[in-house]
């Protein structure tokens, strides 16, 4: 590798030691091993994947053994088209290349933003964020993992975060731009993956950086000049397609270990559907939205979606064979035997567990001018459809369960709680100084920003200076501090700052 290559810039320039010069691709390697000594990766031992450990034994995923098993998965992938001598790989080649090591080392960071209590903490971050302190950006986890790498966490010293390699920060980027390009693709017939708003003035639904860190993200992008603007670079959308796999299959490992999928209520669905296709294809949408809880409706509006947004490879027909093969291996197969916990039930899991992710690892395709839809590297028709029905199982069994809704609202609370209490906590002149240290080296962190932005880049600052600049780093820095915690710190700190601990000195649980 060419100690010119773009690939492997550091912000900060730095010199390998003897022994790390003696690995292959060693600029990688010490990225892999930074990412993983992050205080920031052994936190995801205790952030919940769906479902806390809690709630259905050890066996559960967390996000630290999700993001484990999607480097393992990427990995596979990654190897295949490194080594491949065919028109993949020259292909591959020419977009820059793909290195299993940066695969691996992007797969490892990938949820690195994921705040406590998953998606739904996800989703109230950001509402906090736009609504109480104006943050136009809101809250986004794939942008927070950007954040972190390349800010928040610090290696050796002060303002370059881990000091990655181009390469391995751009392998992040699943969404590469800012939340207020979503707007100029309201409306528009095809956009990238992600980026549409639900409405005008909201911006991009997706997107991997913060107008704060994006001259880091245009610095990355530019180690790639192969890769058009909205596309995802190679190795990213490797660890793209090995979140999908993992996550399509280890959530359901999940759930058949809970006991949570009933079988005779998921067969209902699917032998509904493969029945009444014809009559289904012919119903009005709004009928089926109305009756969606009757057995094939939602497997109906499944596909319909499929098709409306994703014409370049949804086809009936595919869906189909996918919708009999989830039947036949998953539902008539892998649930009609309850999980029990013996050593059979555990060998069955793991074998069909291991022949899905093999198939699908092998089911890649690589395309140099690919759907706006799609990367560089995607799943071929057949595994596309397998893993959007297999998906459907975990987002209409298990995610709009009303007990989960329930349980959900209740974390929802305990962020808000959080945000709000922290907030009035700083606006305390008089007790401001005994606010957790690490909070107020993030606002001052964020006021950083703020003003370097409002320098250099002030079209992406919808905000005068002084008092609404304080408020927006005031509120960047709870958001940051607050995501930074695990679903137990949350909970144990809602309760501090609300006055009813049950024990003050709960030892890993403090500020």
């Amino acid at each position: 590798m060419s100690p010119h290559d773009p690939r492997i810039a550091r912000r900060v320039p730095e010199a390998l030691d003897e022994h790390q010069r003696r690995e292959r691709n060693p600029e990688y390697r010490v990225d892999v091993e930074r990412i993983r000594f992050s205080p920031y990766y052994s936190r995801l031992s205790a952030v919940t994947q769906v479902i806390a450990q809690t709630g259905a034994g050890l066996a559960v995923h967390n996000r630290l053994t999700h993001s484990v098993k999607v480097a393992a998965v990427a990995r596979g992938v990654a190897v295949q088209l490194a080594n491949d001598e065919g028109d993949r790989g020259r292909v591959v080649a020419e977009l820059g290349g793909c290195d299993p090591v940066v695969v691996q080392a992007a797969a490892a960071a990938h949820d690195l933003g994921h705040p406590p209590f998953g998606h739904l903490g996800e989703q109230t971050l950001d509402r906090l964020a736009k609504d109480r302190f104006g943050l136009r950006d809101g809250f986004e986890g794939n942008a927070q993992t950007f954040r972190i790498l390349t800010r928040l966490d610090e290696y050796d010293r002060a303002g370059s975060g881990l000091n990655l390699t181009a390469a391995v920060r751009a392998a992040v980027l699943k969404y590469p731009w800012l939340r207020a390009e979503g707007d100029a693709w309201f409306d528009r017939d095809v956009a990238p993956r992600g980026i549409t708003p639900a409405t005008i003035g909201q911006g991009a639904y997706k997107f991997s950086a913060f107008a704060l860190d994006a001259r880091e993200m245009a610095d990355a992008r530019a180690a790639y000049p192969a890769i058009a603007p909205l596309q995802q670079t190679v190795e990213c959308s490797v660890m793209d397609i090995a979140d999908d796999i993992a996550y399509s299959l280890h959530d359901l490992d999940d759930f058949y270990r809970a006991g949570l999928l009933n079988q005779s209520t998921i067969s209902a669905e699917f032998r509904a559907w493969r029945r009444d296709r014809l009559v289904l294809h012919a119903a009005a949408r709004g009928d089926l939205s109305l009756s969606s809880r009757a057995p094939g409706r939602s497997l109906e509006l499944l596909w319909r979606r499929l098709a409306a947004k994703d014409p370049w490879i949804a086809d009936e027909d595919a869906f189909a064979e996918a919708v009999g093969r989830v039947n036949d291996e998953v539902i008539d197969g892998l649930l009609a035997v309850p999980f029990d916990g013996s050593m059979a039930t555990e060998r069955t899991l793991s074998q069909f567990t291991a022949a899905w992710i093999a198939r699908l690892q092998h089911s890649v395709s690589v395309d140099a001018e690919p759907s706006l839809r799609s990367g560089h590297v995607s799943l071929d028709r057949r595994a596309w459809h397998e893993v959007a029905v297999l998906k459907f199982l975990h987002q209409r069994f298990i995610l709009e369960r009303p007990d989960l809704a329930v349980y959900q609202r209740g974390q929802a609370n305990v962020l808000e709680r959080l945000v709000d209490g922290f907030a009035a906590w700083l606006d305390d002149p008089h007790d401001v100084r005994r606010a957790p240290r690490r909070l107020l080296d993030l606002v001052d962190l964020a006021a950083e920003d703020y003003a370097r932005l409002r320098r250099e880049s002030p079209e992406l600052l919808d905000a005068e200076g002084g008092p609404e600049l304080r408020r927006r780093a005031t509120g960047r820095g709870i958001v940051d501090y607050v995501a930074s915690l695990t679903d137990a710190q949350a909970m144990h700190i809602d309760a501090l700052i609300n006055g009813s601990p049950e024990r003050l000195w709960d030892a890993g649980q403090g500020l």
